[in-house]
């Protein structure tokens, strides 16, 4: 009991719903998701999506949200193929592969500084920015491509997201480092205490003497670099840059921030509740695969959770309000 107090309200939720999954699949079907072969295939998947919710994170903390995430990573990713089949192909040496990779991350960060100097400066709402901003950024990767998706990668680079280390998928420890900056960001730097006092009043930040345009575009920066992450390990997974790659991750990364205890009008989150939520609907979506449950029938549930999440989260937001009146 004493080690249960140490947790707030939603890690402990969170843990809850790590046993009902785990133990409904223990019932249902234990050979198929218990199997190696479906834990391995659950480490190499989550860190692709897991890596772009951090953004959504940041973003939403800071009081805004970023939906052009997928939009960065897909154009990221484009980049990043179009340059290594224009510097040899399947034959693209090392100076190839580390230039595309330098190439998407510079992508990444420049649509993100677009997009926070839009919010911070124009003063145009985050949600209608990154909105346009997804259809801009995928129209580019579109135009890039000419429609297909740009194929004949070198393997170099699609061993980043496919080749494994003592059994254990390299895209595994990528997202391990990426968790861990991001929570040092959030808990020992002076940027990222801006972060959670310009989400919670944007006025007393303004104030009390924060440059709140710099701490929007930094935070739209590092949102669109963590999106092109995320980008090069689904190009590399697939082994090709293409424009609609992963349109499901907008949902989902939604999705998990709420329900990794991120309150939606910012200003309150944690890294350990995302990275939580982020392991758990790979359980949940590994589950419905190993039960051939159709994809359908996911996104229905996911968007279910999603709104109960929302109001859960508002009913308690409304009664802590009470309670300290």
């Amino acid at each position: 009991m004493k080690i249960l107090k140490k947790f707030d309200h939603n890690t402990l939720s969170l843990l809850g719903m790590y046993v009902v999954v785990l133990v409904a699949m223990l019932i249902l079907n234990p050979s198929g998701y218990y199997s190696a072969l479906n834990i391995r295939s659950m480490f190499y998947l989550f860190p692709e999506y897991g890596v772009l919710t951090f953004g959504m994170m940041l973003c939403m903390i800071s009081g805004g949200i970023d939906l052009s995430l997928v939009g960065i990573a897909n154009l990221s990713g484009v980049v990043a193929a179009y340059i290594m089949v224009h510097m040899g192909g399947t034959e693209a040496g090392a100076s190839a592969i580390i230039l595309a990779i330098v190439a998407a991350l510079l992508v990444g960060a420049v649509c993100g500084c677009f997009n926070g100097f839009l919010i911070g400066y124009v003063k145009i709402p985050p949600m209608l920015v990154t909105l346009c901003g997804l259809q801009l950024y995928t129209g580019l990767a579109m135009v890039i491509t000419t429609g297909p998706g740009i194929t004949g990668l070198p393997q170099g680079y699609i061993s980043i997201a496919n080749g494994t280390f003592a059994g254990m998928p390299y895209t595994f420890p990528i997202f391990a480092i990426v968790t861990l900056v991001v929570a040092f960001v959030l808990k020992s730097t002076t940027y990222g205490q801006k972060v959670y006092f310009l989400g919670s009043n944007a006025e007393a930040s303004r104030y009390s003497g924060i440059n709140n345009l710099k701490v929007i575009i930094t935070t739209y920066l590092i949102s669109g670099v963590l999106g092109s992450i995320s980008g090069i390990l689904s190009s590399s997974h697939y082994g090709s840059g293409k424009s609609n790659y992963n349109t499901s991750y907008t949902l989902l990364s939604l999705l998990i921030v709420v329900l990794g205890g991120v309150h939606p009008d910012g200003g309150k989150g944690k890294v350990i509740g995302v990275t939580l939520a982020i392991v758990l609907l790979q359980l949940i979506s590994s589950a419905f695969s190993i039960l051939r449950i159709d994809t359908v029938i996911t996104d229905l549930v996911y968007g279910a959770i999603l709104i109960i999440a929302l109001i859960i989260t508002n009913v308690s937001a409304s009664r802590a309000a009470k309670a300290k009146k």
